[in-house]
C-alpha cells in the first residue's frame, strides 16, 4: 500500500513528503483513514534523534484519529466507517506478565510503538500519522465516542492518557489533593482529568500570568513555585503531585508539599533527572516514581471518561506544511496547548 506522508530523513533535515509503503493488511487488522494527527514533544525529539536511537525515514505522529476504510476478515470490533484512535503502540508479546494484566506499555520484550518502531511479524519499519493511512491488529485500535471533537480527541492519545494512568494508578478520587508542575501540552490535561476526577487540584507554576487559564481548565488553587511563602503554605497537603516538566529542573522545593506517603510522579521528564533530597521522603514517608502511557484497556477507559463529561485537548489546528514551523513553536512552548495536524492538508502536500 502506497502511502503519503511527511519524513524527516535525517535528524537535521526539515520533515518533507515522503511516499513510503505500508505493509500488507491481516485478518486481525483495521485499516484507517487518517483524520487528524497530534503533535507530540516526542515526535520532535525522535525527528532529531534526540534520544539516539531513531531510524530514519522517520513518519512522526502517535495521536491519531481517523476513519475505518476496511477490516480484516477476523475483525469483530470495528467496521468500515466506524471512527477510530491509535495511540503510541500498535503491538506488543501480548504474553508476559504486564501484557497480561492490559500493561502493554510496560511489556517486557518491548511494545512497538506507532512510529519509530519494528513490527512483531516481518520486521518492518512503522511509520506514524503524519500521513495518509495507518492500520494495526483490532487489540491495539480504540473507539472514539460518537459525541467528542476529533481535533480536540487527537491528543488524547498520548497527552491525555500519559497523566490519565498515573491518576487511576494512585486511585485518585473526591477525596484526593492533586498539583500539577508546569501547564503545557501534558499539565493542561492534567488539570482537566484530575478535576473531572473529583480531586482537589493545584497547578505550580513559575509563571504568575498563568492563573486564569489554570482556573479555567480546572485548577482550585495556583502556587508560585518561586515564592517561598506560598510553598511553604502547601507543605504536607498533595497526595499525588503530576510533574510534567520535559527538561531537567529541581525537584526538591515540592517534596515537602506531599503528604505522608504522597508521591511525586514524572510524567515528562526522560533521561537524566536532578539530584534530590532524601530527608522529605524518609521524614514523611514520601516517593518519587515514573510513570508511562497507560494500557489499551486503560487508554479506553479515558476516551470514554473523556466523552462522558466533555473533555478534550485546548488545540490549534495546523496544516502539515507547517509542521516545521510548529516545531519551531513547540520549543518555545507558543502553543495552547496541543498542535493538532488537520490531515486533508496532505493532499496539497
Amino acid at each position: 500500500m502506497k502511502v503519503l506522508g511527511y519524513a524527516a530523513q535525517t535528524p537535521s533535515a526539515p520533515l518533507a513528503p515522503f511516499l513510503f509503503d505500508r505493509r500488507a493488511p491481516r485478518p486481525d487488522d483495521v485499516t484507517i483513514e487518517i483524520l487528524y494527527c497530534g503533535v507530540c514533544h516526542s515526535d520532535l525529539h525522535q525527528a532529531r534523534n534526540d534520544w539516539g536511537f531513531s531510524e530514519y525515514p522517520i513518519v512522526p505522529g502517535h495521536e491519531i484519529v481517523g476513519r475505518v476504510t476496511a477490516v480484516g476478515d477476523s475483525v469483530t470490533k470495528f467496521k468500515p466507517g466506524d471512527l477510530a484512535a491509535i495511540g503510541c503502540m500498535v503491538d506488543s508479546c501480548r504474553i508476559c506478565a504486564p501484557c497480561k494484566e492490559g500493561l502493554e506499555q510496560y511489556c517486557e520484550e518491548g511494545n512497538i510503538q506507532t512510529y519509530n518502531g519494528r513490527d512483531r511479524h516481518d520486521h518492518t519499519q512503522t511509520f506514524g500519522g503524519y500521513s495518509q493511512v495507518i492500520l494495526a491488529s483490532q487489540d491495539f485500535v480504540l473507539h472514539l465516542p460518537k459525541n467528542m471533537d476529533l481535533k480536540g480527541a487527537a491528543p488524547l492519545l498520548c497527552a491525555g492518557i500519559t497523566t490519565w494512568s498515573p491518576l487511576r494508578h494512585w486511585k485518585i478520587g473526591a477525596n484526593s489533593k492533586v498539583a500539577v508542575i508546569g501547564l503545557g501540552g501534558l499539565g493542561h490535561m492534567a488539570l482537566k482529568l484530575a478535576h473531572a476526577l473529583g480531586a482537589e487540584v493545584t497547578l505550580f507554576t513559575r509563571s504568575p500570568g498563568k492563573e486564569a487559564d489554570a482556573r479555567r481548565l480546572g485548577a482550585h488553587n495556583v502556587v508560585l513555585s518561586t515564592d517561598n511563602a506560598q510553598m511553604q503554605s502547601v507543605h504536607n497537603q498533595f497526595d499525588l503531585i503530576i510533574d510534567t516538566v520535559p527538561y531537567e529542573h529541581d525537584i526538591n522545593p515540592y517534596l515537602p508539599t506531599l503528604t505522608l506517603d504522597g508521591t511525586l510522579v514524572f510524567v515528562g521528564l526522560l533521561g537524566d533527572s536532578p539530584t534530590f533530597n532524601t530527608m522529605p521522603m524518609i521524614t514523611g514517608r514520601r516517593s518519587i516514581a515514573g510513570s508511562c502511557i497507560g494500557g489499551i484497556a486503560e487508554t479506553q477507559e479515558m476516551l470514554d471518561f473523556c466523552g462522558q463529561h466533555g473533555i478534550v485537548s485546548d488545540v490549534e489546528v495546523i496544516k502539515i506544511q507547517d509542521i516545521n514551523a510548529a516545531y519551531e513553536r513547540l520549543l518555545k512552548s507558543d502553543v495552547k496547548y496541543r498542535f493538532v495536524i488537520d490531515m486533508a492538508s496532505l493532499s496539497a502536500a
